[in-house]
């Protein structure tokens, strides 16, 4: 059945998108999320302007091919995050 982390939320363990107010996006695996920080594992960031495709591209790649985990960890502070969503709920046209 597998091992049940209450007190870190309904995301935990879950591939999820968090776009910051920033260039950057982050895909990774939730870890916990609370009023100060968002906790992502087995990170790939996409930097807006700095990769060769646009967030549009990447996000379509990554729901294909899922992300690579490049960053072990990666804490985005609450006041950074525009949207939090699971990959696999990410409407991509």
């Amino acid at each position: 059945m597998g091992t049940f982390h209450h007190d870190k939320g309904e995301l935990h363990g879950i591939t999820v998108v968090v776009v910051t107010d920033g260039p950057e996006l982050f895909v990774g695996r939730c870890d916990t999320i609370t009023a100060k920080q968002v906790v992502l594992l087995d990170v790939e960031a996409h930097v807006e302007g700095e990769n060769a495709s646009s967030r549009q591209e990447y996000l379509q790649r990554v729901s294909m091919v899922g992300q690579r985990g490049e960053i072990p960890r990666v804490v985005v502070p609450t006041e950074r995050v525009r949207s939090l969503q699971r990959l696999a709920e990410l409407e991509i046209p």
